[in-house]
């Protein structure tokens, strides 16, 4: 068989990772979809307009996450040891289970169990491929390839609301089938991964860290073939040897260097990388992901098939808006888009509140303001996808230190399912017992992100994931040393341009 090479290899890896983040988009969507429906609440005996109702679908949307989360801690604890490959292997197998043991559900006990089973999969996948593709993509075009991977998240997202509004719509509606084709056809996209797993090699960073350097060369040079002199790819292993060497010496790689203070400040990387994730769920993005068709209905007032036609539309519009970060996270860099828009995010919850207490209360203005809410809902998750979406994956695994970047990504990954479990979880109850008063919590919460954001997280934009220890250096040691390196081989991927430069010539 032959070996993949050059962009063939770097599609490749952005191919799983692309696919790795279409499922989470699928099954955030999945439920939302499913759970007002007909067949699927007469599958499992729930009536969604009781109280006890409303829990239990809380509680079996939101249960997901709890098995992402156990998937992630998980991770931490092997991820390391496996490396990235054989944890995406393990994790997708995991979610294929998973799937199966959905689709087959006759009870609510066996779906709870297979959506816990199928959330370990891709906690393990989740917390995996945004590691995967920072360690093999170019420094310059990093952002780029994350959010084409949170564009393909966002696809997946409107492309199962489609499924599902075409699978409850006509004669069949009421059938089990129109919830349980849904649930198996993530395995099309499963499979694949397989498939793509069997073909890329490990990352050069991770074989680099386990004594494996003439692999790690050995792939660099593959994934630079015809495109930099054989000089220059040795120039890259020096440069992650180096790294790699230096954090060995201050015995960074240990659990309780996540939480220790040393000479690269691994502790506040750590904490940056686990806040941002919970902030991205904090601030109630999942709960319009998840329930936008409650939402419509409860909140807005829409008759329950125009609240599906329009989480439908909206969940287009957060694909379309998904392509707008791939022309500004690496020309703007990061920290302008994530102010900015967490910013717009706050205003619009803070007026949505006005408005959702003018449709709750029969105000004289309650069709307009019904439909400005609606509006406010694009507006929200337009700012989410531009300002933070892509920004909340490819930080910390640019942020974290090399050996620390598998166990930091997984627990921050973890961070971020356990808070987007617990705003699943509550938001069901919240619309149907506080009402209006939900939005304030997230107007709230998403202002407060703002100067924490402002005051503690440095801009990493155009940074080789090695340089950023550099940027977090606490002291003259690391600085020197880094220098001492630049000054023997100069920035390694500016000289890489200047040999392509070259070899063009000649």
């Amino acid at each position: 068989m032959a070996l993949l090479e050059g962009n063939a290899l770097l599609y490749s890896v952005s191919l799983l990772a692309c696919l790795g983040f279409l499922l989470i988009g699928f099954d955030n969507g999945l439920m939302g979809g499913l759970v007002n429906g007909e067949a699927f609440d007469n599958t499992f005996h729930i009536n969604p307009k009781s109280k006890s109702g409303a829990n239990l679908i809380g509680l079996i949307v939101s249960i997901y996450e709890i098995g992402c989360f156990i998937g992630a801690v998980t991770t931490a604890f092997v991820g390391e040891r496996l490396g990235r490959r054989r944890s995406i292997f393990a994790g997708t197998v995991v979610m294929i289970i998973g799937a199966v043991l959905q689709a087959t559900s006759y009870s609510v006990a066996q779906m709870i169990v297979a959506r816990i089973v199928a959330g370990i999969g891709m906690g393990f996948i989740n917390s995996t491929v945004p590691v995967m593709m920072a360690e093999f993509a170019p420094k310059a075009t990093r952002g780029i390839y994350v959010c084409a991977q949170l564009s393909t998240l966002n696809f997946g997202i409107m492309m199962v609301y489609w499924i599902d509004y075409g699978f409850g719509q006509g004669t069949g509606a009421g059938q089990p089938y129109s919830w349980r084709v849904p649930v198996i056809l993530q395995c099309i996209f499963l499979i694949p991964m397989l498939i793509i797993i069997a073909l890329i090699p490990e990352t050069p960073r991770w074989l680099t860290s386990h004594g494996r350097e003439e692999e790690a060369l050995e792939v660099l040079r593959r994934l630079n073939r015809k495109k930099m002199s054989d000089a220059a790819i040795i120039r890259i292993v020096d440069d992650i040897r180096n790294v790699a060497a230096y954090e060995a010496s201050i015995d960074s790689g240990k659990w309780s260097d996540l939480l220790r203070n040393d000479s690269i400040q691994s502790q506040k990387r750590f904490l940056i990388a686990c806040s941002i994730q919970a902030f991205q769920q904090l601030g109630g993005i999942n709960a319009l992901v998840y329930y936008s068709n409650t939402l419509f209905q409860q909140s807005v007032g829409f008759t329950p098939q125009f609240s599906a036609l329009m989480s439908g539309i909206l969940n287009t519009w957060f694909f379309v808006a998904s392509f707008i970060p791939w022309f500004l996270i690496d020309r703007i860099g990061r920290r302008p888009l994530l102010l900015s828009m967490v910013s717009l995010m706050a205003g619009v919850m803070a007026v949505q509140t006005g408005l959702i207490y003018s449709v709750q209360n029969n105000l004289p203005n309650q069709h307009a303001c019904g439909a400005a809410a609606a509006a406010m809902l694009f507006i929200f998750q337009g700012a989410f996808t531009v300002g933070f979406q892509a920004t909340v994956w490819v930080y910390p695994s640019e942020i974290l230190p090399l050996k620390l970047r598998q166990r930091g990504s997984s627990i921050s990954t973890a961070c971020n399912w356990i808070m987007n479990f617990m705003i699943v979880y509550i938001t069901p109850p919240a619309i149907q017992n506080i009402g209006y008063k939900t939005y304030i919590i997230f107007a709230v919460l998403n202002a407060t992100w703002v100067p924490i954001m402002y005051f503690y997280y440095p801009e990493t934009k155009g940074l080789a994931l090695e340089d950023v220890d550099r940027l977090f250096a606490k002291n003259g040691e690391m600085q020197e040393h880094l220098a001492y390196h630049d000054d023997k081989l100069g920035d390694v991927e500016n000289r890489v341009e200047g040999d392509e430069k070259t070899m063009r010539v000649q």
